[in-house]
């Protein structure tokens, strides 16, 4: 009966120090400002593109650093981000509201956000809410003179 107690009051504290080591992360992550969340999905395919699912989608937390943005899975437990997204290789593709499925996977005031990223021009779609999307865009807009920006 102790052992079992012990046992239990282990796993207990296993996962609250693991539910702990998530919040220390994201205020690692949110420490230098400029974060948002921001939902991803890389690689769509073009049948996927035209009728989504709520398949694909990863919740994420992203970061202004310069001309990138870094993007860190939220449920990980990695220092480092997952992807980043060079302000000069984005562009803008369409912009929409999620559909079937994707409204239940993703937030409630989501936006779709297409986007075809580098060289390989790879389509990956965000979903951003209203305030996020427009510091996005402003973030894109404001690139130095002489880089090729596209926003739709």
């Amino acid at each position: 009966m102790v052992l079992a107690l012990l046992l239990c009051g282990a796993v207990v504290l296993l996962v609250l120090a693991g539910l702990f080591a998530f919040g220390v992360r994201r205020r690692l992550i949110q420490r230098s400002g400029g974060t948002f969340d921001c939902n991803l999905r890389w690689e769509v395919s073009q049948q996927e593109a035209e009728e989504p699912s709520g398949k694909g989608w990863a919740y994420g937390i992203a970061r202004y650093n310069g001309d990138r943005i870094e993007w860190f899975r939220v449920f990980s437990y990695a220092p480092r981000p997952r992807r980043h997204l060079v302000r000069g290789a984005i562009d803008v593709l369409e912009r929409r509201s999620p559909r079937g499925e994707e409204e239940q996977a993703l937030l409630s005031d989501a936006i779709v956000l297409a986007c075809a990223v580098g060289t390989e021009r790879t389509r990956v779609e965000l979903a951003l809410s209203e305030d996020a999307l427009t510091g996005f865009l402003a973030w894109l807009e404001a690139a130095p003179p002489g880089q090729r920006v596209n926003v739709a």
